[in-house]
Parts: structure tokens; C-alpha cells; sequence
């Protein structure tokens, strides 16, 4: 046992990632005692859960050996996010497989599916009603790990220069906690208490247990998978409609915004510039939707505000849930969706789109150029915005950074659009919103995406969605340093 300790705690962190994937894998067996006419499945997940455990010791064994020359190759952001490339490349595989295995999907399906569940996109080529359950259990879990990250749960027994690398590429830009260690146990420990209390308050509004479980999993990671073809308004009911809401919510803060949370640092948490434009969003959609569900679809007004209250949630949230299909929505309604699908949540969390924070940025400094151009003698100061640390100025730094994040964001939405155009033979209009989704990672669909569609537009969105789940930078990087890598290695073989 001391044996094994020291090697995951000297071993790559790529085997130990690796490892921890097959053990992942392995957890939807948990379901058979409860469902035993499944056990015939049993193969489709041990098979490839055994083999993803042996490549992962494998490699820890072979870099135990020579653990300085790896800490040495790890030291660098760009080689930190080429690793967590290669382990979010490696999840989709062989999360794909045990529906392949089992006969439920043909490989492109059954990756489309894997991609979307470990990316928390949520569009699904599978029919929920006859799929088995531990397959719908193995989706809604591959969400809730894929929306808290490998890396973060890695970190909770691993830690030092090469994990805060890879905890950086993964998209989490905060800690505040003394290291990285602490600050992973104390976001595991929050989100496990979330899903039994949010599990826990599904059943007693009625949910069956496994169903309770499944939602509970994707309404935190802000997912969109759901176990029923009628999704949360199959249920038609308020109090299920409020947990999933406050779930959503709560996916789509800032991690660093909720472990101030746990040390009930309110006031702190109010401060911070995110949450209250967060709030000041939903307090201007909200009743934007209202009036569009109201005007649009004859609804009353309370009717109105419960869809709109949730859509506006699951739109900004990008967890793609709603009440009655997205295609029976208004126009208004529908459009005012696809601009909250583009803000997305806050940085850190387990939302797409641009991100809240950024959204400000552009706002903010948009106001502060329409006030020099209107009153040039007006000396301006500085502007700041608050984070979990306090005070941060925005620089012209920031500002180069964030718009240029934007423009590729906007660059490539377009060149998704345009290829959908080409595979899936559909107006722009319906390629646009399509590929805005599985980018900002919202599961809803125009209906372009189901059981019947295409290879290539099937792989076009797994491109969106790997694009959107670990920003845009963090795998131009990766691929970029892939490559040299390689090169590298294929050079010193030839020398």
C-alpha cells in the first residue's frame, strides 16, 4: 500500500489522470445491485475501465523511475495544457466505449455522446426511453466529472508545479485557498454536499431515486442530460422547477465565488463583480422573457414568468434544460435565449460561452470610450473590477486579452457555422444557433442534432464542444506544443 501511495504521489500526473479515468468509468456498475437485469453490461464498462487502470499504472511505474526528467518537461503552462489536452482527448475514447461495446452506438455516435457528457454540452444522439439506466447513469456522471475537471479532483491527493499548470489550463483562474491541495478538497467536498442535497430535495418533490441522481448531476455541471424524453417539465413541477434552477445557478458561479461560500463570507461574495452582473442580467432578462413568453405564446403572466424564470437560468447557465421544446418557443424568446447562450457563466465554473466577466469588460469599457468621446475634458480614472482577491485594475493588457478571446470566439463560430451549412444541409440561420450551442456547450438544439444525423456534422460539433469546454486558447496551446513535442522526440530518435 506504501508502494502505491508513493507512486501516484511521484508518478506522472498524465498516468495518474489516466488511472483516475478508469476508475470513473467504473462507478456506473454501482447501479447493477439495483438493477440487476443490466449485469449483462457488466463487460462494456469492466473492460474498459481495467484497461484505462493498467495504461495509467503502467505509466506511473515507468516515470517513478525518472521523475526529475518528467518534472522537468512539466514545468511550463503550454506543456500543462497540451497534458490535459491529451487526458480530455483520452476520456472522450474511452468513455465512448463502453457504449460501444454494449451495442447501444455505432463509434461516432457513441464518442458524439461521450464528448457531449464529459464536455457538459448535453445534446444527445440516444433515445432515453429504451436506453438501459446504467447508461443513462454513466452519462449523467461523465458530466458532473467532466464540469468540476479531472484535474480538480486529481489535485485533492496530487499536488505542486505541475498540477497548478494543469489546473490552469483546465480553465480555473482562482484559488484561494493556501495551495492548490486544500483548494481542491474544499470544491470536491462542496459540490459532493450539492449533489446529496440536491438529490435529496428531488426526491422529496417527488423523483425516483435514480432519476433524482441523474438531474441532480447534470443541473450542477450545468450538463443538460436528463433521464426522461419530456426532460424537467415532464414532471410539471414548481418545486423540481426551483432546485434545478438554484442548481443551475449555482453551477454556473465561479468556484473561487463558491468556497467563499462555505466560509460564509456573503458580503465578500456580493462584492464580487461577476455575481452582481450575474444578478444585474437576470434581472433585466427575466422580465425581457416574460413579456416574449407572455406577447409570443399566450401564456398568462405567472405561466410566463415560471418559463422565463427558468429558461433565462438554463440559457445563461448554458445547461440547455427547459420546460416545453426550445423549436415551440417565440422568436423574441428564442433570440433573447442565443444571446445569453453567447455571455454563458462565470469564469471557473462549469458554463460555457464567453464568459461573465468578459461580457463586463467589453460593456464597461465600451461606456468608458462613449464617455471620453462625449466629454473629452473629463479626466478618467483607471478602471478596476472586483475579484475573489479584491481590486483588480483593468489594463490595457486585460483588455487586448479579452477581445482578442472574443473575435477568435466570434471567428470560429463563423467557420462552424459555415461547415454545417456544407454537412448538415440547413439554412444559416439554423448552422448559426447550432454551432453557437455545442460551442458555448448548451446542449439545445434547432433539431440538426438527433439520432439520424451525420458523421460530419457530428464531428463538427465534437470540435465546438471540445473548443468551448476548455477555452479556445488552452487547445491551440495544447495542439501547438503537442506537436513540437514530437517533433522533438521523433528528432532525437533519428540523432
Amino acid at each position: 500500500m506504501r508502494l502505491s501511495w508513493r507512486i501516484v504521489r511521484d508518478g506522472s500526473n498524465l498516468g495518474t489522470l489516466i488511472l483516475l479515468v478508469g476508475l470513473l468509468l467504473a462507478v456506473p456498475l454501482l447501479a447493477l445491485p439495483f438493477f440487476p437485469e443490466e449485469a449483462g453490461f457488466l463487460p462494456a464498462f469492466l473492460i474498459p475501465a481495467a484497461a484505462s487502470a493498467a495504461v495509467g499504472c503502467g505509466i506511473c511505474l515507468s516515470t517513478y523511475q525518472n521523475k526529475a526528467d518528467d518534472a522537468d518537461r512539466l514545468r511550463s503552462a503550454r506543456q500543462g495544457a497540451a497534458r490535459t489536452l491529451v487526458v480530455w482527448a483520452y476520456s472522450f475514447l474511452m468513455g465512448a466505449l463502453p457504449f460501444v461495446l454494449a451495442g447501444q452506438l455505432d463509434f461516432v455516435q457513441a464518442l458524439f455522446e461521450s464528448v457531449s457528457g464529459w464536455t457538459t454540452t448535453g445534446l444527445s444522439v440516444v433515445d432515453v426511453a429504451a436506453t438501459p439506466r446504467i447508461f443513462l447513469l454513466h452519462r449523467s456522471f461523465m458530466q458532473y466529472c467532466g464540469g468540476v475537471g479531472f484535474v480538480l479532483m486529481i489535485t485533492m491527493v496530487v499536488s505542486g508545479k505541475q498540477s497548478m499548470a494543469l489546473y490552469s489550463a483546465e480553465g480555473h483562474p482562482d484559488m484561494i485557498r493556501p495551495n492548490l491541495r486544500q483548494t481542491s478538497r474544499r470544491i470536491m467536498a462542496f459540490y459532493a454536499a450539492l449533489l446529496a442535497a440536491g438529490t435529496l430535495l428531488y426526491r422529496v418533490f417527488g423523483m425516483d431515486l435514480f432519476d433524482a441522481v441523474c438531474h441532480a448531476m447534470s443541473a450542477l455541471a450545468t450538463a443538460g442530460f436528463t433521464t426522461q424524453p419530456g426532460g424537467i417539465g415532464s414532471y410539471g413541477s414548481l418545486p423540481i422547477e426551483a432546485v434545478t434552477t438554484a442548481l443551475m445557478l449555482i453551477g454556473a458561479s465561479n468556484f473561487a465565488v463558491l468556497l467563499l461560500l462555505t466560509q460564509g463570507k456573503l458580503r465578500q461574495v456580493f462584492k464580487v463583480t461577476e455575481m452582481r452582473f450575474m444578478f444585474g442580467l437576470l434581472a433585466v432578462f427575466i422580465p425581457l422573457m416574460t413579456g416574449a413568453f407572455a406577447l409570443g405564446s399566450g401564456m398568462g403572466f405567472w405561466e410566463s414568468l415560471r418559463h422565463a424564470v427558468f429558461g433565462t437560468v438554463a440559457a445563461f447557465s448554458t445547461t440547455g434544460y427547459a420546460l416545453t421544446e426550445h423549436t415551440a418557443w417565440p422568436q423574441l424568446a428564442f433570440g433573447l435565449m442565443m444571446l445569453l447562450i453567447f455571455i454563458g457563466g462565470s469564469m471557473g465554473s462549469t458554463s460555457g460561452g464567453i464568459k461573465l466577466l468578459r461580457a463586463y469588460f467589453v460593456l464597461r469599457i465600451t461606456r468608458e470610450n462613449v464617455r471620453k468621446r462625449f466629454s473629452p475634458a473629463i479626466k478618467t480614472v483607471a478602471p478596476t473590477y472586483t475579484a475573489v482577491r479584491g481590486k483588480v485594475p483593468i489594463d490595457a493588457g486585460l483588455v487586448s486579452d479579452t477581445f482578442g478571446f472574443i473575435a477568435c470566439y466570434a471567428g470560429i463560430i463563423v467557420a462552424g457555422t459555415l461547415l454545417l451549412t456544407l454537412t448538415a444541409d440547413c439554412s444559416v440561420f439554423e448552422a448559426m444557433f447550432e454551432f453557437a450551442s455545442v460551442f458555448g456547450t448548451s446542449g439545445i438544439t434547432a433539431g440538426l442534432t438527433n439520432a439520424s444525423t451525420n458523421t460530419p456534422t457530428l464531428i463538427v460539433e465534437m470540435v465546438g464542444m471540445t473548443l468551448g469546454r476548455l477555452e479556445i486558447f488552452a487547445v491551440f496551446i495544447g495542439l501547438v506544443s503537442g506537436v513540437r513535442w514530437a517533433k522533438g522526440l521523433i528528432l532525437r530518435r533519428k540523432g
